[in-house]
């Protein structure tokens, strides 16, 4: 098997991402340096600069995703400042709360969202690609359900009656912005590596 690198310290998110992986021959495993902050103007740009600076750090072929919650009625913010809307990085329910307070005054028909993931590799001969994924939905105005994260109890998928927190990672990871991006980049990334 190939070893390919996660650009993250998450180990849930190495998990998930091997499961995808694996029947391509690679093996994953996560950063074990502090990736750099995420200063790209858009998901791309930050996906695609964790996969060169996994590159950098190990020598290895990486791969690295920026994800995050874009929403209709606020010009697609909170984008790539996702996880730190209401300033702190990571704070899940204070950025969930000002969303939904910036959106009180919105008619359930006005407040689509979609998560979107851009999936990034960089291999060590300097090729890289960026592949994206998109789960749109629309936002509740109560959050519901214990599944999940981040934004994930007040997004109802399309052709969904439950937000993404009620349903069971098999069902979430099956439709997810994040497992269709990385579903996207695996074959993409196997043609690439030397065989």
């Amino acid at each position: 098997m190939t070893r390919v690198l996660l650009a993250t310290r998450n180990s849930g998110k190495v998990a998930e991402l091997q499961r995808i992986l694996a029947p391509y021959g690679m093996s994953l495993e996560g950063a074990s340096y502090e990736p750099g902050p995420e200063t790209g103007a858009s998901f791309a740009d930050n996906a695609l600069a964790k996969a060169r600076e996994g590159v950098a750090e190990t020598g290895l072929p990486s791969v690295a995703d920026d994800s995050g919650l874009t929403v209709d009625a606020l010009n697609g913010m909170p984008g790539i400042l996702s996880a730190r809307w209401a300033g702190r990085h990571g704070d899940d329910l204070a950025n969930l709360q000002l969303v939904l307070g910036q959106l009180s005054d919105v008619p359930d028909s006005r407040r689509g969202a979609a998560f979107v993931c851009a999936a990034a590799y960089a291999l060590p001969d300097g090729r890289s690609e960026v592949v994206l994924g998109e789960l749109r939905g629309r936002l509740i105005r109560e959050p519901r359900g214990s599944n999940g994260f981040g934004y994930d109890p007040i997004f109802v998928p399309l052709g969904y009656d439950v937000t993404s927190a009620e349903l069971s990672p098999e069902e979430k990871d099956a439709i997810s912005h994040r497992g269709q991006a990385f579903r996207a980049l695996a074959p993409l990334l196997a043609a690439a590596l030397p065989a």
